[in-house]
């Protein structure tokens, strides 16, 4: 599955969080606006998710993973040298090998 971006995902997360924030000293949830409802569906689209709780705990799931260092590769063991005329450096104009 396709996520977004780290840095759209966070921008999505606060936004919606801030506009779903409780309100006040009565700490009552604000109702969730047009705009809270559109954040909602873009989360849980592009978290693969229908329920916007699950959409926020996997973008933040994600959004942690992203913070993470990314461990380097092992380098690729060598390659044998391609036999001439199959896509080596031999090879040019459309795959013709260059007879000289």
């Amino acid at each position: 599955m396709l996520m977004p971006h780290p840095a759209t995902l966070r921008r999505l997360v606060d936004e919606y969080e801030a506009l779903i924030a409780p309100g006040g000293e009565s700490g009552a949830v604000a109702k969730p606006d047009q705009r809270a409802q559109d954040l909602a569906y873009t989360l849980c689209v592009s978290t693969g998710t229908r329920d916007v709780r699950r959409a926020l705990e996997r973008a933040r799931r994600h959004l942690a993973a992203a913070r993470r260092p990314v461990v380097p590769m092992r380098p690729a063991a060598p390659t044998a040298p391609r036999p001439p005329g199959t896509g080596g450096t031999e090879a040019r104009d459309g795959g013709e090998a260059d007879t000289g």
